[in-house]
């Protein structure tokens, strides 16, 4: 799983295969290492930051933080998002 950024215990991260047909520019928030129950977070093609799930449970006071750090560095997710994918759709 190529991971974006590690903010204390969390990862954030791609999985390397994001479906076919590709799904929108989203990431995926653990506790330590990628799972498949993870956190799931749409990206806007704003750079705003909208929660899919929270499968992982993460505190609703820690997930906050880490939506606003996913929406500060949304372009740079953006950008490795193609990078990565080749081509970009947003959830909205």
């Amino acid at each position: 799983m190529p991971q974006i950024l590690r903010i204390g215990p969390y990862s954030i991260y791609f999985w390397s295969n994001e479906g076919n047909p590709l799904e929108p520019v989203h990431v995926h928030i653990a506790e330590g290492r990628a799972n498949a129950s993870a956190t799931k977070i749409w990206i806007t093609s704003t750079g705003r930051a909208i929660l899919s799930n929270n499968n992982s449970k993460i505190p609703e006071k820690v997930l906050s933080r880490l939506i606003r750090l996913v929406e500060a560095n949304s372009a740079e997710i953006i950008e490795e998002w193609l990078n990565r994918f080749g081509e970009i759709k947003y959830f909205c």
